[in-house]
């Protein structure tokens, strides 16, 4: 049995099974980033157990799930991550509801079974890049939160242009640890909530230094249709409850 579902399944007897009255209708719409799916999807099965509303989620790349809410989509809690000043600046979001609830740091995976690479110090990153071969890590290009964080990682690193040439860029988190998981690649980078992959080990997250944790904040949508209800979901996922969910998915709460 997973740790991520032990940790969904403790979270639902928590809480026990009850519903608030006349809850059964009540629907609410998320949309977030990839990197925060595993997370979300587990923390719903407790929520709807314990208010009784149902909760729609849509997911995408970083990027396009911030332009989603910019351009004014009418989902009742959008998640954000990364800095929100535009965001707010739409209009789109209650500004006084934002509420952070867990970021989450880029990592580093290899093959299972591979050595595990040093990857303690910024120093010992850029040797790694450098010397290997082969990696693979989310397509910036395409919106990806953990490939935008990695791209800056190298720049700070001033190994941009090296690397590139050895680097495929990989439609989405999954996708390169899959490339990781087969031996395509040697080395294979996205957000840790991403390292699902059962043929692939976890080496870790990168030093802070050069990649700092990517945060995560939700809000209550300006077009919200039930803003009591999307705050309520909101309150549940900084409950401890989620906290225990963000860890067992590889974020900090």
């Amino acid at each position: 049995m997973s740790l991520r579902f032990c940790a969904s399944l403790l979270v639902v007897l928590a809480l026990g099974n009850w519903c608030s009255a006349g809850a059964q209708t009540v629907v609410i719409t998320a949309i977030a980033p990839g990197g925060f799916r595993a997370a979300l999807d587990a923390l719903i099965l407790g929520f709807e157990e314990k208010t009784g509303y149902t909760v729609k989620p849509t997911y995408g790349s970083g990027n396009g799930t911030r332009q989603q809410i910019m351009h004014g989509e009418p989902f009742d809690v959008p998640v954000v991550q990364g800095t929100y000043a535009d965001v707010i600046a739409s209009g789109n979001v209650v500004a006084t509801s934002g509420t952070p609830l867990a970021s989450v740091a880029v990592g580093v995976a290899v093959r299972k079974g591979a050595p595990k690479p040093d990857i303690s110090t910024p120093d010992a990153v850029k040797r790694l890049l450098l010397g290997v071969k082969s990696i693979a890590y989310p397509d910036p290009a395409r919106g990806a939160g953990a490939g935008i964080s990695f791209d800056q990682t190298l720049r700070t690193l001033g190994i941009y242009d090296q690397v590139q040439a050895k680097a495929t860029r990989a439609q989405g988190g999954a996708e390169a640890m899959a490339l990781t998981a087969s031996g395509r690649v040697e080395v294979g980078l996205t957000y840790l909530s991403e390292m699902e992959d059962p043929g692939i080990d976890v080496v870790g997250p990168l030093p802070a230094a050069i990649a700092p944790p990517t945060p995560l904040v939700g809000f209550v949508s300006s077009h919200a249709k039930n803003p009591a209800a999307a705050k309520a979901l909101l309150d549940y996922l900084t409950s401890p409850a989620a906290r225990i969910v963000y860890r067992a998915n590889r974020m900090l709460p």
